[in-house]
């Protein structure tokens, strides 16, 4: 085998695996998981030990094929912990039927239209002396600052968590996870 054949398959074999490894190496693990850029924050979601809670909330409210269709979105995704930071029985409460309306009000709080990175809210929040705010699908806002190295954001209660994994990219948007339940 000549030198420019070799050449050209190795080449081949990177460029084919490429995308799955700038994948894999791009996006941070989640709740033990790899995250994967081209399945949706449903098909990622699902996989996260940290987000059952989470996952179970979505499938009540019927929001799945939503979240699993062509968006974008932005979910602030609250940990299993950050539910168990509510009032005791307040999420077992809104997994009944007859709580779905307020269920779906909480989970779509949580969600922004388009897709909104890290550095776009970096950037927001530079552009806007300190603070960059944004419109839930819910209609209420989630307003972020810069906290030390990371980034807090408020609902607009004034309760306040932090974003502890930024930019999990996937098909149909991003995710970001957070450690407290905003609430509308």
């Amino acid at each position: 085998m000549n030198r420019t054949f070799r050449a050209a398959i190795v080449a081949t074999a990177i460029a084919v695996s490429a995308p799955t490894l700038v994948a894999a190496a791009t996006n941070p693990m989640v709740g033990g998981a790899a995250m994967y850029a081209n399945k949706t924050i449903v098909e990622n979601a699902v996989n996260s030990k940290d987000h059952t809670t989470l996952v179970a909330a979505v499938k009540a409210a019927g929001l799945v094929e939503t979240l699993s269709g062509p968006g974008p979105f932005t979910v602030f995704a609250p940990t299993n912990a950050a539910f168990a930071k509510l009032p005791a029985g307040t999420v077992d409460t809104l997994l009944k039927p007859e709580n779905k309306a307020q269920l779906t009000s909480v989970l779509t709080y949580h969600v922004v239209p388009g897709k909104v990175t890290a550095q776009d809210i970096a950037a927001k929040i530079k552009a806007n002396m300190g603070k960059a705010t944004y419109a839930t699908v819910q209609g209420g806002s989630l307003t972020f600052m810069k906290s030390g190295k990371g980034y807090t954001v408020a609902d607009d209660k004034g309760h306040t968590g932090k974003i502890t994994i930024a930019n999990v990219m996937q098909s149909n948007g991003v995710i970001h996870v957070i450690d407290t339940v905003m609430l509308p």
